[in-house]
């Protein structure tokens, strides 16, 4: 199994690297909010454990970018935030499961199994070998591992176009502002240009153009996407 554990305590992070690692799981962390979701879309975990007080961006914000950019892995938030109404947002945010620091580590490690084995039965329940979903014009977006595929065959995109089509492919017919998707294209960088996702942009819609969809660009509003025929 392959955990992502976002987490900013040194000891925290530490205790659970190492108990987890011992338990035979590979642990990728990272303490910064800013980064977390590019290192989430890099590494594709199995699991992520998540807490929510973070430097750079707030967890809860991160976990509703990952929902918005089409990751579905299966996500633990642990918190010392224990309220009910604390716990209500989290799992309406995209949250699978929710612990209240201090915390049992065979209590989580169990959650943590029995999430990954759900989320495995769903995925071979689910339309072909990876729980592909059709979305839009023949394209299919893997919920397991973040990519695209046209008619069975992926999409050779760039990391970047991959983000772009990934989050217009959630809302297809709606626009989606600029703003929006530059965060969700750029995570974590604050000195992105505001061309920077018209590139993009305009890269990725000369790769699609032979799928039948289509990314339009509304003046004041930001990117659609739309099947041509």
């Amino acid at each position: 199994m392959k955990l992502l554990l976002i987490e900013d305590n040194p000891t925290m992070q530490t205790t659970l690297q190492r108990t987890f690692e011992r338990r035979g799981m590979q642990v990728l962390t990272c303490g910064d909010g800013a980064r977390a979701l590019a290192l989430w879309q890099a590494s594709l975990p199995d699991a992520v454990l998540l807490d929510l007080s973070l430097p750079g961006r707030d967890g809860l914000q991160v976990l509703g970018d990952a929902r918005a950019a089409g990751l579905t892995t299966p996500v633990i938030i642990l918190t010392a935030r224990g309220t009910v109404g604390d716990r209500i947002i989290g799992l309406n945010t995209g949250a699978d499961d929710y612990l209240p620091k201090p915390f049992d580590l065979d209590e989580l490690e169990a959650r943590l199994r029995a999430l990954v084995r759900r989320s495995a039965s769903a995925s071979e329940a689910g339309n072909g070998p990876t729980g592909r979903t059709a979305v839009w014009c023949g394209m299919q977006l893997d919920k397991d591992n973040g990519a695209v595929y046209f008619e069975g065959q992926p999409l050779e995109l760039a990391p970047r176009e991959l983000a772009l089509l990934r989050a217009v492919l959630q809302k297809p017919g709606h626009a989606i502002a600029k703003e929006r998707l530059t965060e969700l294209v750029f995570p974590g960088e604050s000195q992105v240009q505001p061309e920077a996702i018209e590139v993009v942009a305009y890269r990725l819609r000369k790769k699609i153009a032979h799928t039948g969809a289509q990314l339009v660009t509304l003046r004041g509003l930001g990117y659609l996407l739309k099947a041509t025929t």
